[in-house]
């Protein structure tokens, strides 16, 4: 099976601050690459493809910097459209369900997190997230966002930290209303039916979403 899979490059990256004055998120560097590099190396993968990025703030920075890769661009540039819109736009140029989606402002240490999802995802999935252990967590405040059952499913509860990757059916999307929306709207629908499920990610992973998380994705790099 093929994988379409859709790296979220759009948002704004005000808790970078002054970092992003000139430039998007995707392409503040952490260990000498951009931020957007780490993870299109992670979908470098056989049975990944194609592989879609949306854009909105400083939108032509990204299409350039793409330039010559096999990446097509979902714009976003009217209107950013959360993370549910953004997906459901981009739904013509990922071409399949289900498909996987990324935030292109992490780092990983240990196995390929795409992988992992493919390896674990089943027929009777609506959704699969890629959660983290807080004692794996670099760079994320907060009390967390789901525990996992004993059968896989996700609960909403203080525990593990979503990891800004997942696998999802894109069915439920059609429905809602309004234009620009969260996942999480998607999610509750999905738990509600009891499909929302998830995977704890076995290395260690840093959220680099605002300056002072730079240096500690790069200890955890070694570099």
């Amino acid at each position: 099976m093929t994988v379409p899979i859709l790296l979220f490059a759009a948002g704004l990256g005000t808790r970078m601050g002054a970092l992003t004055a000139d430039r998007p998120k995707p392409l503040i560097q952490a260990a000498g690459q951009p931020l957007i590099d780490h993870a299109l190396a992670l979908t470098d993968l056989p049975d990944i493809g194609p592989r879609v990025v949306n854009v909105h703030a400083k939108a032509q920075m990204i299409r350039d910097h793409l330039a010559g890769t096999d990446a097509l661009i979902s714009d976003e540039t009217d209107l950013l459209l959360e993370t549910g819109g953004g997906l459901r736009k981009a739904m013509p140029l990922l071409g399949g369900s289900p498909v996987i989606t990324m935030n292109t402002d992490a780092v990983w240490r240990g196995p390929n997190p795409i992988s992992m999802l493919v390896a674990h995802w089943r027929d009777d999935m609506e959704a699969l997230l890629l959660v983290v252990p807080q004692t794996r967590v670099r760079g994320h405040p907060g009390k967390g966002d789901f525990q996992v059952g004993p059968d896989g499913r996700l609960e909403r509860a203080p525990g593990d930290i979503y990891s800004g990757v997942q696998m999802i059916r894109t069915d439920a999307l059609v429905a809602v209303p309004d234009e620009k929306f969260s996942m999480n709207v998607i999610w509750d629908q999905i738990a509600a039916r009891g499909r929302l499920y998830g995977v704890r990610y076995t290395g260690e992973w840093c959220d680099v979403g605002q300056p002072s998380s730079i240096p500690l994705a790069e200890a955890m790099l070694d570099v």
